[in-house]
């Protein structure tokens, strides 16, 4: 192999509804678009592209394996270190963004929240207990 397997270069998520979950991306993370067509947009968090696929295009993209409906539960959960998880959700709650929990410390040694996305992928805000 040329390269090693060890760095996410993109995360796709296939959503019910492209302008949704773009408004959502824009509020919740304050990203600019990085790219858009009528099928899905894209957004940069650091060294990874978030791209949100029109659910009915995912087909496409994975066949033959299965497109699972919206609403079957979370299969996954991407975290994003923070400073202060305080802080990352009281800026969260400014830009109108629901916590489905936290702020918590963790046994593990971390203070964590999450919140989920308009098609229920989850995310976590997290940073070490000093």
């Amino acid at each position: 192999m040329s390269s090693p397997l060890r760095s996410i270069g993109a995360i796709t998520m296939f959503v019910d509804d492209i302008s949704v979950s773009k408004e959502w991306y824009q509020r919740a993370f304050e990203l600019a678009v990085l790219f858009e067509d009528e099928q899905s947009v894209a957004f940069r968090l650091d060294n990874t592209i978030i791209n949100m696929l029109q659910i009915d295009e995912a087909p496409t993209l994975i066949g033959p394996a299965p497109v699972a409906p919206s609403g079957t539960g979370s299969r996954f959960q991407m975290t994003i270190w923070v400073d202060d998880v305080d802080a990352a959700c009281a800026e969260l709650a400014e830009r109108g963004i629901e916590l489905i929990n936290g702020p918590i410390d963790r046994p593990w040694g971390q203070r964590t929240a999450c919140l989920a996305d308009p098609d229920g992928h989850l995310w976590e805000v997290a940073s070490t207990i000093a």
